[in-house]
């Protein structure tokens, strides 16, 4: 592919002249995502449009869905537009409602894949990963409902094959969303997906919904799923949204139901990195890496300021108790972890604990709290003393192994 940096959608990107690979990417959902697909009999107990108060308004479970406040995406908030306050740079003390600044109509890009590799070949991206938007926090929504929850999931999978498929062109890798809460359905779904070229598959962070409780997703009820994972080779990314954490901060601050953007100092604070570093205790502690030795997981969109504190307390575990763990859960960390740190993280401390080859670029783009230019990842990890040849392999090489089955 050749990269055009003259073009103005390059930006700053031009500091970098080699196409490169976002394994964080995201479209903005069609508004028929979970409904194109759905089973007639699962309608009313999965997602529905309604017209309330004269808007519309998604219905999931039969109830109002916060998670996105607008998730018809349009108009949409510009890419980029939060930047400065996740850089922590807000002097004004400007609300987020005001940091959004002026919303844009839906581009062609953000639902359209064909709109989209012309975006990306203008912003230098050989490849992607992509996300959804609303999909990563539509679980906790109906984990009441497991057979909804399924229904759900499947139907949105199936819309995703349709609009963007899963490897489209050998560039654009959609990951299809997988929910734990019914272990043979989570086989047989990945199966189908896997069976229709599908290179990675999403699961939520945290614990893994049981029908009437919760548990560990490292817990050997869950070893078909992840046999078969290991098995194909397919990379398990787990993409931060609603992890079910509310349930945990609303004992501090009671809020109610998750809603995107709707921060307090408190929660901030309490939450920021429970998810990943849990989820990722979970599976080294509980040997997943022992039993599935060619499983790899990739962290998304979750930072890495847990990364130091979990080796931390994992080389504490291993010297304390070396007789419950098979093998040094630092080392299986490193081996079998990658992750894609936020742009404001301290990048080379990232680098001193997991190694530059386990750091993926992730541009969030076009999310109001990413990056507006993609490549502009490359300036930050210069800012915190990475080589050019280290950025080319952050920035150009990481992700596109996750992209095909481990050997």
């Amino acid at each position: 592919m050749t990269t055009t940096t003259s073009d103005t959608a390059a930006g700053s990107s031009a500091t970098i002249d080699y196409a490169t690979f976002d394994a964080d990417n995201h479209y903005y959902e069609a508004p028929d995502a979970y409904t194109r697909h759905i089973e007639k009999s699962m309608v009313k107990r999965a997602m529905q449009w309604a017209e309330i108060n004269g808007r519309q308004r998604l219905l999931v479970g039969g109830k109002v869905n916060k998670f996105i406040p607008n998730p018809l995406f349009d108009p949409v908030a510009k890419p980029g537009s939060l930047d400065e306050y996740f850089r922590g740079k807000n002097p004004e003390a400007k609300d987020i409602r005001s940091l959004f600044g002026d919303l844009e109509p839906i581009r062609a890009e953000y639902r359209d894949r064909d709109a989209r590799l012309s975006v990306m070949d203008r912003q230098g991206l050989s490849g992607c990963f992509l996300f959804p938007t609303l999909g990563v926090g539509m679980e906790e929504a109906l984990a009441d409902d497991p057979a909804a929850l399924v229904a759900a999931f499947e139907a949105f999978n199936r819309w995703l094959e349709d609009d963007w498929g899963y490897a489209y062109k050998g560039r654009i890798f959609a990951a299809p969303m997988i929910t734990l809460i019914d272990v043979d359905a989570a086989v047989a779904e990945l199966g189908r997906v896997l069976d229709a070229d599908a290179r990675i598959v999403c699961i939520k962070g945290g614990p893994a919904h049981m029908p009437g409780g919760f548990i560990s997703p490292a817990d050997t009820r869950f070893d078909p799923f992840w046999g078969l994972v290991n098995e194909s080779g397919v990379t398990v990314g787990i993409h931060s949204g609603d992890a079910g954490y509310g349930r945990y901060l609303n004992d501090w601050e009671p809020v109610g139901d998750f809603e995107a953007f709707r921060y307090s100092p408190l929660r901030t604070v309490l939450s920021s990195d429970r998810p990943p570093f849990e989820t990722m205790a979970a599976l080294l502690c509980q040997g997943l890496f022992d039993r599935f030795p060619r499983v790899r997981v990739a962290s998304i969109e979750a930072g890495a300021s847990w990364v130091p504190v979990l080796i931390k307390k994992l080389k504490r575990a291993y010297s304390q108790m070396p007789g419950s763990f098979q093998s040094d859960p630092v080392e299986k960390l490193r081996q079998h972890v990658w992750v894609a740190p936020f742009y404001e993280d301290n990048l080379a401390q990232l680098k001193e604990f997991i190694g530059t080859e386990h750091i993926l670029f992730g541009s969030d783009w076009p999310h109001a709290e990413g990056l507006a230019q993609p490549r502009d990842f490359a300036l930050d990890l210069r800012r915190h003393g990475f080589s050019e040849d280290e950025i080319h392999t952050v920035m150009a090489e990481n992700g596109w192994p996750l992209t095909r089955p481990t050997t």
